[in-house]
């Protein structure tokens, strides 16, 4: 018998790590001795995920949920291990699978590998460069300690090989958010805002930002907005907005506007079949930049870094840094028609989550 946890700490892992218990799931089906427990650590509390957002995903809600809640980085990350190591106690698993970069990756990873649980990481060695990031400290400390690495690209694997990790440990295998995408695409749904604004494919600009450094400044906000605004043509920007940001935004005098158009957020299939119909995204995310590649949609990113260059190297995606100036020449070379096609990164085709359980399968 195959035993695995599975954490996930926040809305974005659990895209991660569907597929994965799917393939688990339907392996079992077909009589390979395999069974996981899936813990939420309750790092990030969201009032979206209830059932139904469990079921648009195919996955069961969480066997174990560690109620950690909000608080300091460093609050949350002792919670988290205390909470797991309790759980660990109890029963342990074969191999500890962790996601991404949140502080529940790296939290469960130590956790895990003080009780002698090997530790596997999906969507192991990507880096920014940037320390500002606490995720990057988390990707930092998480693959210093993990036994088998799950790669999403040949730039992660090489990484990992500079830290000096050996390749019989990285296993390049793709990305399980866009086996997420993939699976979920044909199940779109149409947001109230389509019919509301009367937006066609193509006819709009999708918006997203959250990241401190562009939100968190008052006069900072309102410029790139600005810019934004300005630099669309009168195209709709469609921005749905946390209600951090709103905040900051009524603050600054500018609550919507002709082309700028606020939104609540959105779940994952509403919010997706805005992104396959924009004409272009602006985003500082780092995840959206992998579903625009793959829809082959024009994606600018105002930051100074990405921890998914293939992206822009391979993809549709652009880094245009956090100076809002950097807005105009952009724009303009979307309105002419002159963005890069990009293309698909090799291995991201829907199956990364069979390849991770074959590899599993043969390690333990």
């Amino acid at each position: 018998m195959i035993f695995l946890d599975l954490i996930v700490g926040a809305r974005p892992n659990f895209m991660k790590i569907a597929p994965v218990i799917r393939e688990i799931e339907r392996r079992a089906r077909e009589g390979m001795v395999i069974s996981y427990r899936l813990v939420h650590t309750g790092q990030h509390y969201d009032r979206n995920m209830s059932g139904s957002f469990f079921e648009e995903l195919g996955i069961p809600e969480p066997d174990v949920n560690l109620n950690v809640g909000s608080g300091t980085q460093a609050e949350q990350t002792a919670g988290i291990m205390t909470g797991y190591e309790r759980l660990l106690m109890e029963k342990k698993p074969d191999l500890c699978i962790v996601v991404g970069d949140v502080t529940s990756t790296m939290a469960c990873a130590i956790a895990a590998k003080k009780l002698l649980v090997p530790v596997a990481h999906v969507e192991g060695g990507i880096r920014s460069g940037d320390m500002t990031m606490p995720e990057e400290i988390n990707r930092i400390v998480t693959d210093s300690i993990t036994d088998y690495f799950f790669t999403t690209s040949e730039t992660a694997n090489q990484n990992l090989r500079n830290s000096g990790v050996k390749d019989d440990r990285i296993f390049y295998v793709g990305n399980t958010m866009i086996d997420t995408l993939l699976a979920s695409r044909p199940r779109f749904v149409k947001p109230e805002i389509w019919d509301n604004l009367g937006l066609g494919p193509g006819k709009y600009v999708v918006l997203t930002l959250h990241r401190p450094n562009n939100v968190d400044d008052p006069a900072n906000l309102k410029h790139l907005l600005e810019e934004i605004i300005r630099e669309s043509n009168g195209l709709p920007v469609i921005f749905p907005v946390h209600p951090r940001t709103r905040k900051v935004m009524q603050g600054i005098g500018l609550e919507g506007g002709s082309a700028l158009h606020l939104a609540d957020p959105m779940g994952y299939l509403q919010f997706n079949y805005l992104v396959e119909r924009a004409l272009a995204v602006i985003t500082d995310s780092g995840g959206i930049t992998e579903e625009t590649t793959v829809m082959g949609v024009p994606c600018m990113t105002l930051r100074n870094s990405t921890e998914r260059p293939e992206t822009v190297t391979i993809g549709t995606n652009e880094l245009l840094g956090t100076d809002p100036e950097a807005i105009a020449p952009a724009m303009q070379r979307l309105l002419s028609g002159n963005w890069k096609k990009g293309s698909i990164p090799p291995l991201w085709d829907g199956h990364t989550a069979e390849r991770i359980i074959n590899i599993i399968a043969g390690l333990i």
